[in-house]
């Protein structure tokens, strides 16, 4: 079997599966069962001034009959003292010395606070400390989680007042509600953080009870936004992973969240330069167990891929990730339906016609048999036939000879201008 073991900013994990800081590490009896079986590491949940949580407090968005597509909550970080979760994360720590304890902390943006947390926090013997700049509710509402994660300046500052005091490695916990997450990032590396980690949740309702017309969830018939996460968030943050490791101003390990379900999830994050994940909506959903089959199918991928360590992954699709700008305007791809295996319900024919280039047409073989088939000199390649089909092998998306030279946009305006190294108005076909 590989190696599944990480350094993660010199936080060695005994594999990179790690528990985020949310309810699944909301006590020492939940993180140590999360050990056993088998998660490398934990975020505990977030540590600060204890909290008066809400009832009700979660949501969840079920899509064509998948529960739990996408998550909400109003919950806010620990409601119990400091104390009681500082003394259960040093029995924590010391019955399960191998793993992985990271504290998770918010508190006010003052540096004599943040001095005071990290060093009571340190003293248990934490492996290394996360900083909450991320939570969209609750806190942002007295100057902590998004509303300093907004604010490059302010996060750069925080993270420098940690970095004076902290002895072990800092993880600075970014929010996705920004324009550009790769702003915040480069303020965090300026401030001194070893590593970065991301997505935090996104501002959501979850929904409207069209009966009641209350706000799911309410409290008490008022509602509030919350945070979304879940499968339905993954390409968000992935997209954001994959802005921040391709960004060499930014250039530090990166922990990936959001919406990591499965070992694929896991591989991809990787890929896309995460160093380890971190899970939530997954384990509510399901249970801490859900580990085993994630172990399992990260061994046999790497044993498949001929790779001795999962550190080997990281990364490797970052190079494949680039702007609009960069891609081959030149490149052609066409679907070509496969008789064999289509079921001929007709769905790749409606989707083209109403809503993409009308390039399938509906014919009759030699036997009478009705068909479909693509005229390739209209289809553009857009892959909506290939997505909206429900027969497996029914449809390929093959490339074309096009004839002509790789060119890309910039490259295109530049022959166009004449101006070597410039970009033009004008827009492109």
């Amino acid at each position: 079997m590989a190696d599944l073991s990480i350094d993660f900013a010199g936080i060695k994990s005994p594999n990179p599966f790690w528990l985020a800081s949310a309810p699944p590490t909301n006590t020492g009896y939940q993180v140590q069962r999360a050990f056993e079986a088998g998660w490398g590491g934990a975020v505990w949940k977030t540590l600060g001034e204890p909290v008066i949580n809400t009832s009700s407090r979660f949501a969840a968005v079920h899509f064509n009959g998948q529960r739990v597509a996408g998550f909400n909550n109003i919950e806010l970080i620990t409601d119990r003292p400091l104390e009681v979760n500082l003394k259960e994360i040093y029995e924590t720590k010391k019955r399960f010395p191998n793993n992985t304890i990271i504290a998770s902390l918010m508190v006010e943006p003052k540096q004599e606070k943040w001095h005071e947390i990290v060093k009571r926090v340190e003293a248990v013997g934490v492996d290394g400390l996360e900083l909450n700049f991320g939570c969209p509710h609750g806190m942002a509402e007295r100057g902590m989680g998004a509303a300093s994660g907004q604010q490059p300046d302010l996060v750069q500052a925080q993270t420098t007042w940690v970095k004076e005091v902290a002895t072990t490695p800092v993880i600075v916990k970014l929010t996705p509600n920004i324009t550009d997450i790769t702003v915040v990032a480069r303020h965090a590396v300026k401030g001194g953080a070893d590593a970065i980690s991301l997505i935090n949740t996104i501002n959501s309702l979850a929904g409207v009870d069209i009966h009641s017309w209350n706000t799911i969830p309410n409290v008490g018939g008022q509602g509030a936004h919350g945070g979304y996460c879940g499968p339905a968030v993954k390409p968000i943050a992935l997209s954001m992973v994959a802005e921040c490791a391709r960004d060499r101003a930014v250039g530090v390990p990166i922990s990936g969240i959001g919406g990591i379900s499965t070992w694929q999830d896991v591989v991809e994050f990787m890929l896309m330069g995460s160093t380890g994940i971190q899970v939530c909506t997954a384990v509510m959903h399901h249970g801490f167990r859900i580990v085993e089959e994630m172990i399992d199918g990260l061994n046999n991928y790497l044993d498949e891929k001929g790779l001795a360590s999962v550190m080997e992954l990281i990364g490797k699709s970052v190079p494949k990730y680039s702007n609009w700008g960069d891609l081959d305007l030149n490149y052609k791809v066409v679907a070509r339906i496969n008789e064999d295996n289509c079921i001929n319900c007709n769905k790749c024919h409606i989707a083209c016609e109403d809503a993409s280039h009308q390039c399938i047409d509906m014919l009759t073989n030699a036997e009478g048999k009705a068909i479909l088939q693509v005229r390739e000199e209209d289809c553009v390649g857009c892959n909506l036939c290939s997505i909206v089909c429900p027969a497996e092998g029914a449809i390929d998306m093959v490339a074309l000879d096009s004839g002509a030279a790789p060119m890309t946009w910039i490259q295109r305006n530049q022959v166009i201008s004449g101006l070597n190294g410039s970009y033009s108005e004008v827009e492109v076909g």
